[in-house]
């Protein structure tokens, strides 16, 4: 097969979206045209993940990312049917990658000749929904990332990469979510290799049930917990089995 034709949607200037911005571009997976939703959520998004992984690096800005290549980059107010379709049918996507952005339903998802895919910083089907990391240690959930294809729930879609961290004794809650972030970009990239190889229907396959919600935003009593179990190394999936 050949590299795949794809629009990439971001939160602007998210983290998340960065990371795996640099990790697809760094083995030749070039977007031909990057939508960025800027608006208020965007920039609600963006700190709280900067909160998230506080003290770890975080990669290039978008623009610095892509400034000596080929690439259209186009911002919305939200990343919806409205504003993205009149950008993208101009376009025979084979994908739609999105790197870090809210829920998005709707014509978009049905456009790309071979489906949208998102990472999720979590495993699924066990952990969908937000701050997954937190709750993954809340509820003694294993921890890694997951790359799958977007469907009309929330993190349902069947399952392409799936893979746990190694969560060692001493790392924090910054340091999960960073682990995650990163695996998220790791995750699609090798996607992305995967497709470019004609393997997609090997590794693709559903997600099956999970015995837990969908999660929301963890608040501030849940963090505390986390914080605490993290401190006294009472989270149940530490790497050494102790």
């Amino acid at each position: 097969m050949a590299k795949p034709t794809f629009a990439y949607l971001l939160l602007k200037e998210h983290p998340y979206g960065r990371e795996m911005l640099r990790q697809i571009l760094s083995e030749g997976f070039v977007p031909d045209i990057i939508i960025s939703e800027v608006s208020d959520i965007a920039d609600e998004e963006r700190e709280k993940f900067l909160k998230r992984i506080e003290g770890h690096d975080i990669a290039p800005t978008v623009k610095e990312q892509i400034e000596h290549l080929d690439i259209i980059h186009e911002e919305v107010s939200i990343h919806n049917s409205e504003f993205v379709m009149p950008l993208i049918k101009g376009f025979e996507l084979d994908l739609i990658v999105f790197g870090g952005t809210r829920i998005i339903r709707g014509e978009i998802l049905d456009y790309p000749k071979d489906g949208v895919i998102n990472s999720h910083p979590g495993l699924l089907p066990d952990c969908r929904g937000s701050a997954s990391p937190a709750w993954s240690v809340y509820h003694d959930i294993p921890i890694g990332s997951s790359t799958h294809f977007c469907d009309n729930g929330i993190d349902t879609g069947d399952l392409l990469m799936r893979r746990e961290i190694a969560v060692k004794r001493g790392m924090t809650y910054e340091n999960l979510c960073y682990e995650t972030l990163v695996l998220a970009g790791v995750l699609m990239k090798e996607a992305l290799i995967a497709y470019d190889e004609g393997r997609w229907s090997e590794i693709r396959r559903a997600q099956g049930e999970s015995q837990h919600p969908t999660f929301r935003n963890a608040p501030e009593e849940i963090l505390q917990v986390v914080y605490q179990k993290l401190a006294d190394q009472t989270y149940a999936h530490y790497a050494d089995g102790e």
